[in-house]
């Protein structure tokens, strides 16, 4: 298991698992790890926060807990249940055999043996790895009451079952928790955590990004398709196109052996990169070949900047 002692050490280990990040995102990382602060991460959704927790817990080695919100999640669905079929048949049983005694059976029936563990009570648990990264997926779906549970949850690290008592993690995990904004999170709950907003990444650290998850892309290619995407998203669209559908968009043209863009190839594929009829309808004609041709002058701008750069 690896342990990272500086920020520089966090970006290798995340790019070792073909997570490419800036310094910031680097810093944020590496002080929730030092501090053992939860990490709260904001952005447009496929821009890479829950990969990051992915990378994470490989990088050190740790299992990786995903809690997935949803509206209407409450804390009975997020911590526990119990196997009420297997308590039946267990009931069933001794009820059948004779001589149960009413007191040992309900304790029986509310033991672990019978306990179904969700995603807080398993992070919750010791691991000989080591503390899991539990991660708390969109949390913005959910509601304020879950919120509540949430905040308190995280403040001790620990949790309650009416028929067992408190379960006490004995060391915290690592959580990373993510929004996609589409509503506030309370301000009580984010102060428990160490914010970041995860942005839309550069043009180089794009094409860096790409790289490092479409290996097989030529640089042309890489560097066509990222200029093409980051215009696109400049564009009046319902939902703009985030790092995910970048990679899923090279990994569809390698499919189809393009070895460079062409308006015919886009209109083919931008199911790929849009998944709204409104937005694929607004690139239908001549606007991907407009979107195209801008996105190659911004290569052959970036292009001779660089090599004015050379030359100086």
């Amino acid at each position: 298991m690896q342990q990272a002692q500086s920020i520089d050490q966090v970006q290798e280990m995340l790019a070792e698992q073909g997570y490419v990040c800036g310094r910031a995102l680097a810093t944020v990382v590496f002080l929730s790890l030092k501090l053992g602060r939860p990490l709260f991460l904001e952005g447009e959704a496929g821009v890479g926060k829950t990969e990051i927790a992915k990378a994470l817990a490989l990088a050190l080695g740790r299992r990786l807990i995903r809690l997935q919100c949803y509206e209407g999640l409450d804390a009975a669905s997020a911590v526990y249940e119990w196997n009420f079929a297997a308590q039946m048949v267990a009931i069933r049983t001794a009820e059948a055999a004779g001589g149960a005694d009413r007191a040992s059976l309900q304790a029986e029936m509310f033991s672990d043996e019978f306990l179904i563990e969700r995603p807080l009570l398993e992070a919750m648990r010791p691991d000989e790895n080591g503390p899991p990264v539990l991660l708390i997926d969109e949390l913005d779906r959910t509601d304020e009451p879950f919120e509540a549970f949430l905040l308190e949850a995280l403040s001790d690290f620990q949790v309650t079952i009416p028929e067992l008592g408190t379960i006490k993690a004995p060391e915290p995990p690592i959580v990373v928790l993510t929004s996609n904004r589409t509503r506030e999170v309370h301000d009580a709950l984010k102060r428990r955590c160490l914010y970041h907003w995860v942005d839309y990444p550069d043009f180089a650290r794009e094409v860096e990004i790409l790289k490092s998850r479409a290996p097989e892309a030529s640089d042309q290619l890489s560097r066509e398709l990222v200029a093409f995407v980051q215009r696109l998203r400049t564009e009046d669209l319902f939902k703009k196109p985030g790092v995910a559908e970048t990679i899923d968009w090279a990994n569809c043209l390698l499919a189809l052996d393009v070895i460079d863009l062409s308006p015919e190839v886009i209109a083919d594929t931008l199911g790929a990169i849009l998944k709204y009829q409104d937005d694929i309808t607004k690139l239908q004609g001549s606007e991907a070949k407009r979107i195209l041709d801008e996105a190659k002058a911004d290569l052959a701008e970036l292009d001779a900047g660089t090599a004015s750069l050379e030359r100086a």
